[in-house]
């Protein structure tokens, strides 16, 4: 059987890096890594689904840094900042009860291609379904998006009592390639849960951006550009001869005899007149 794994947390230190920034020995690892926990499950809750894409996370000293990734910036901040202020005053209570020192700042950052982002995917066909919308129709809007996008590729896969069936049953769809097994594939993961009526239906989408290069790969690109904008250079100097364009001085050209070009006359007058001279 194959082994599943998740798809960011293998390209995590190739292509990705970590939602959370900070370094903790033993003593503190493991409450600063609960806390996260209840930072983004309160953010989640508050937001609800379809507007918070990913959340991190960076600490220093006392100071906890919340970097909020969203479709609708306006749904977070709220009125004149009204909204980001009652969040920051929540966070702050909540990290306080560890360390009363602590201080957090809440930053909003706009997610500019939401059709792209396999989390907003997933929980708006998360959404869609809680609707009583057909589960085909709501993954085969979000496929013609990912297309219209430019996308290379999206799975999605949705499982669970679909349609209100007596039988649980999972169905899927995808269009263009997902390479799963090559790391330096930028592919999205995203996952969302429907809780309908008849229960609760998962939601996972796989979506495939392009590739991305490691950096060592991407120097050795640019150096090669780099030489070869240096022998373009070399080349403009004029260091070659030109070329002539008469092609051979007097001599007449191919196009010039075929026709009968008077350019030609002079030379055949100069051939003839001595052996007319000799005649005479």
């Amino acid at each position: 059987m194959g082994q599943k794994i998740h798809p960011v947390g293998l390209r995590v230190g190739v292509i990705r890096g970590f939602d959370s920034h900070w370094y903790y020995g033993k003593k503190g690892y493991a409450a600063a890594l609960l806390q996260d926990h209840r930072i983004r499950r309160y953010i989640k809750n508050r937001t609800g689904l379809g507007n918070v894409s990913r959340i991190e996370i960076e600490r220093a000293a006392n100071r906890v840094k919340v970097n909020i990734f969203t479709a609708r910036p306006g749904a977070i901040i709220g009125r004149g900042g009204k909204g980001i202020d009652e969040l920051t005053d929540t966070l702050n209570r909540v990290v306080r009860l560890q360390d009363p020192t602590m201080v957090v700042q809440v930053n909003v950052t706009e997610v500019r291609q939401p059709e792209l982002d396999a989390q907003l995917v997933a929980e708006n066909i998360a959404v869609q379904l809680e609707k009583r919308i057909s589960h085909r129709r709501a993954m085969r809007q979000a496929m013609t998006r990912v297309q219209r996008m430019n996308g290379r590729g999206i799975k999605v896969l949705v499982a669970g009592r679909l349609n209100g069936s007596e039988i649980a049953r999972s169905e899927g769809d995808k269009f263009g390639k997902i390479p799963l097994h090559t790391i330096r594939a930028d592919i999205d993961y995203g996952q969302a849960t429907a809780h309908t009526v008849y229960g609760s239906v998962g939601v996972k989408v796989w979506i495939y951006k392009g590739e991305v290069l490691p950096d060592r790969r991407l120097r050795e690109i640019e150096a090669a550009r780099e030489e070869q904008r240096g022998r373009g250079d070399r080349n403009d100097r004029g260091d070659r001869r030109p070329r002539r364009d008469d092609r051979g001085g007097d001599r007449p050209r191919r196009d010039d005899r075929a026709f009968g070009n008077t350019n030609a006359a002079p030379a055949e007058a100069a051939a003839t007149t001595p052996t007319e001279g000799a005649q005479a």
